[in-house]
């Protein structure tokens, strides 16, 4: 099983994260339920910046906050010594609101407001992540308006395929995001004429949920060629490469993610092989990992409302949540493992689909799931939630979106309350 660091089954037989009983989580905070382990953020935090600091010293980890976004769990990233990376104005809001130094913070959108523009510039963000000329120039003229410096990295669309899910591919040359390679000197350019804007580097993003390290010594070849090309025909250096994120974790058997040590040693020695074949300057490094951070931190807890058998065809498990608190499996077939998380004990000797409880056929998260019997009442678990289920959750039906609780040591603070049906209508006018 893909548990959490600290996930184990206690005496009980219940699931147990962070010294916390996993039955008695769901009976003081209700269910559906995000679980979050704090050692398993803090650990995996820890190994990423010891690991590229030792093999890269001018390095830095930016957490991707798209990933997962609240204020409890930025400060345990601020504390941690990592960056934020946000990709609007309601993610700066938050990572401010925790207290992440605006300077660590890097601004990312392939269609960033005036608004949104504004509120980083106001507050001096470390990077702006240039998506388009469009905002280039919108950049420039806010810029000047208000006074501001901007430090700018140019995406680039590196026209390189990983190998995940078309609909989490980014880097591919059919993509909505980055500058064409062909395009960034123009853009380099530009930003030289400029007063308020400095450029500092590169940025490309392959993906999400990769698995192979190939994907990323392809685009380290294409923004090291590009940054050659700058550096030639312009005399500007590039200071700055920073590789996205994108990292891939274990959600079921037969996943097999890479080992971050390996990925380490491999992208820190084609950084250095590059910057060594071109003679650039050594630029600093940044990773902006996401989903490895959080992803196994996270468990979800379900109620069973009651058992569908529809004879010879199927057997229901229907649950107090579903496709609004987590639309992966429905949006690109992600697959997750499920545990009786009040019977870990029992052998799984029946076969469910687990269905939730919106107004959807479509809302399945999982067909043929071995689980022991189960009955009304029962508690589901869900692993490996951490990331893109509470920043993907929607009111749809008008359910309150779920709380969530961040475990350590037998204690469970509450980082997330659950929404009421006021809070669903709050925006509404009569």
């Amino acid at each position: 099983m893909n548990l959490p660091l600290t996930g184990k089954v206690n005496r009980s037989g219940h699931l147990e994260i962070g010294g916390c009983d996993a039955a008695e989580l769901a009976k003081e905070f209700g269910t559906p339920l995000y679980v979050l382990d704090e050692k398993d953020i803090r650990s995996q935090c820890q190994a990423y910046k010891a690991l590229f600091k030792s093999k890269y010293p001018n390095s830095d980890i930016v957490y991707a906050s798209k990933a997962l976004s609240a204020v409890g769990l930025l400060k345990v990233i601020a504390d941690e010594g990592l960056g934020v990376d946000v990709s609007s104005g309601g993610e700066l809001y938050t990572a401010l609101k925790a207290g992440v130094s605006p300077g660590k913070i890097y601004f990312h959108g392939n269609n960033k407001s005036a608004h949104e523009i504004r509120e980083g510039l106001s507050v001096s963000v470390g990077r702006f992540v240039i998506d388009n000329f469009d905002e280039l120039e919108n950049l420039d003229k806010l810029s000047v308006k208000m006074g501001k410096k901007a430090h700018v990295l140019i995406r680039i669309n590196p026209g390189v395929a990983a190998h995940t899910h078309e609909a989490i591919r980014t880097g591919q040359t059919d993509s909505k995001f980055g500058i064409s390679k062909a395009k960034v000197l123009d853009a380099v350019k530009l930003i030289k004429g400029t007063r308020n804007l400095s450029f500092e580097g590169l940025h490309a993003h392959i993906g999400s949920q990769i698995f192979d390290v190939s994907g990323y010594q392809a685009e380290i070849d294409v923004l090291a060629k590009v940054a050659k090309e700058i550096k030639e025909k312009l005399g500007v250096e590039t200071n700055e490469l920073n590789i996205g994120g994108g990292i891939g974790i274990a959600y079921v058997d037969g996943d097999s993610p890479l080992k971050l040590e390996d990925f380490a040693k491999a992208i820190t020695k084609r950084v250095k092989e590059k910057v060594a074949e071109y003679k650039l300057r050594m630029p600093k490094l940044v990773l902006e990992p996401g989903r490895s951070i959080v992803g196994k931190a996270g468990v979800t807890l379900y109620t069973v409302g009651h058992i569908k058998e529809i004879a010879g065809i199927r057997k229901y498990v229907i649950i107090d949540g579903g496709m609004a608190d987590n639309p992966r499996p429905m949006l690109y077939g992600a697959k997750y493992e499920f545990v009786a998380a009040d019977n870990m004990k029992a052998a799984r000797t029946e076969k469910f689909t687990v269905a939730g409880r919106f107004c959807e056929s479509g809302d399945v998260l999982a067909k043929d799931v071995k689980l022991p019997k189960i009955r009304k009442g029962d508690l589901l678990g869900v692993l490996c939630t951490g990331a893109y289920n509470y920043s993907m959750a929607s009111n749809y039906n008008r359910v309150p979106r779920p709380a969530m609780v961040m475990v350590n040591e037998g204690r469970a603070k509450l980082m997330v309350r659950r929404e009421s049906y006021k809070d669903v209508t709050t925006c509404d006018i009569n």
